[in-house]
């Protein structure tokens, strides 16, 4: 039988990475992973959907920002905001 409580702390964090012409690659954090506790799957929660239907998983790591990728991986440029 499936257990219902999932662990406290994710594992994984679930990115989009949309590709930009002439620049880095931007990388969208769409949600966490959570194992199982028998290490055989995930329990991913997602906050949005990618548009092309990939979906990149990164482990998550313990000196890593809460909203950022990888440091190696991500784009230092901020998207703009449209008011």
């Amino acid at each position: 039988m499936a257990e219902k409580e999932q662990p406290q702390q994710p594992t994984h964090r679930a990115y989009s990475v949309i590709k930009r012409e002439g620049q880095d690659d931007f990388w969208l954090n769409l949600g966490l992973a959570f194992p199982h506790k028998d290490g055989k799957g995930f329990n991913i929660m997602l906050q949005a959907f990618p548009l092309d239907g990939k979906i990149v998983c990164r482990e998550v790591a313990d000196e890593e920002p809460e909203q950022q990728p990888p440091r190696q991986e991500r784009n230092d440029r901020q998207p703009r905001r449209v008011k």
